[in-house]
């Protein structure tokens, strides 16, 4: 394998269109997606997709929801041998209601995603497997990760030469981001978008934002979602790069 993938799973079950949710009716909608989702399992799955040897780190339960979720890594040729699985707690499920605007309103249980920690990674013999890189994704959404140890694997990570990545996702627990600033010397590339990036910094400006955050020390950038349609890559040495999306065929 290339790459690793730690962070949380999900099944997404999508509604569309929901535009108001009255608090004692039914409501009806015209088109639903379920599907795999949360920021580990959707990096690896589009990893995996893409030809990247990808193995996904987490947490699932022993039920149909968990099923569901590895019938599609099947089909991507995902391998999910670090997924455990508990007996107690449940798959997590987000249900989303989407508006006609295309703008998401989320419904969540974190279910086995809380039994996350960082002893799940075990970074020597990932290394001894010849994986490059190791992102974390979702990390506010994880509360194994929120404390002081994350940055132990981290730092083994970097002394075996694979790099590391981290994106945030928006949380609550963004108020809370102690634990954050240790991890970001070990981070090769720390990724966030507009919104959590003025959060985390204070700084509402994108460029004064990203600047406050790689004080912290992410050693080679951090990269700023800034809207739908590119992002911007800020270094270590003060260069900017924008970045355009171009269109492609959707996979899936």
């Amino acid at each position: 394998m290339e790459a690793v993938v730690v962070g949380n799973i999900t099944l997404d079950v999508l509604c569309y269109p929901v535009e108001e949710v009255p608090r004692y009716e039914s409501i009806a909608f015209d088109h639903s997606v379920v599907s795999p989702g949360g920021c580990g399992s959707n990096v690896a799955v589009g990893l995996s997709s893409l030809g990247v040897p990808t193995a996904l780190v987490g947490w699932i339960g022993n039920d149909t929801a968990a099923g569901l979720i590895t019938h599609t890594w099947d089909l991507v040729g995902l391998d999910y041998r670090y997924v455990h699985q508990d007996s107690k707690l449940p798959t997590a499920v987000s249900v989303g209601l989407i508006d006609k605007q295309s703008q998401p309103r989320f419904i969540h249980t974190p279910g086995a995603n809380s039994l996350l920690s960082e002893n799940d990674l075990k970074v020597l013999e990932l290394s001894e497997q010849g994986v490059r890189a190791i992102h974390v994704a979702g990390y506010f959404v994880l509360p194994g990760l929120l404390n002081d140890r994350l940055k132990e694997p981290l730092y083994e990570a970097k002394s075996q030469g694979i790099f590391t990545s981290l994106d945030v996702v928006r949380s609550p627990n963004m108020d809370q981001p102690q634990y954050l600033w240790p991890l970001m010397p070990y981070l090769d590339i720390f990724m966030c978008n507009a919104y959590e990036a003025s959060h985390l910094s204070g700084k509402n400006d994108p460029i004064e934002a990203a600047s406050k955050l790689r004080t912290y020390g992410a050693n080679r950038k951090g990269v700023l979602r800034r809207c739908s349609c590119d992002c911007s890559c800020h270094t270590s040495n003060e260069n900017k790069v924008t970045l355009r999306y171009r269109s492609i065929n959707a996979h899936n």
